[in-house]
């Protein structure tokens, strides 16, 4: 199964591009996995809604550059669906046999995503009804799939 990851921004942090490191390793047993990061545009602390649009616009343009027809996109979203890491292999699995060509995640900017990035959701995903940074947004996605796929593969895994 071919896995992508797009996602705004760049991890400047070690420790967390250590960790992602390391579950992009594990997950390479499982799923072809390609990790892009796209440029987030710069905002000012206060802005204008028509400013919020313009800066969303922009990611969303850059994000939408890298999907193709036939992708399930799957939106990270604090609004999405919660499932627990069971449900969450549960969909996977359908995810993979729906004829799918791969399977996007979108992690978006500091103020979310545009409007057309949201419509193009196969589905939304909510880690939690907290607001995770997004460096460990992109942890947390990556051993939650990696976890789904364990759970999905009758395959021991820590609780």
């Amino acid at each position: 199964m071919q896995v992508a990851v797009i996602a705004v921004g760049k991890i400047r942090e070690s420790y967390w591009r250590e960790a992602l490191a390391e579950y992009v390793k594990r997950l390479s047993a499982y799923v072809q996995l390609d990790m892009v990061e796209v440029a987030d545009e710069p905002c000012p602390e206060k802005m204008s809604n028509a400013e919020r649009e313009k800066v969303l616009g922009v990611e969303s343009d850059r994000i939408l550059r890298h999907l193709r027809d036939r992708d399930a996109v799957i939106l990270l979203d604090i609004a999405g669906q919660p499932w627990s890491s069971e449900e969450w292999s549960g969909q996977f699995a359908e995810l993979s046999a729906s004829g799918y060509g791969r399977l996007v995640f979108v992690i978006g900017g500091s103020l979310g995503v545009h409007a057309d990035v949201r419509k193009r959701a196969t589905l939304r995903w909510s880690l939690g009804r907290v607001t995770l940074p997004h460096a460990m947004a992109r942890v947390v996605l990556l051993e939650q799939l990696y976890r789904g796929i364990r759970i999905l593969r009758g395959e021991p895994y820590h609780k």
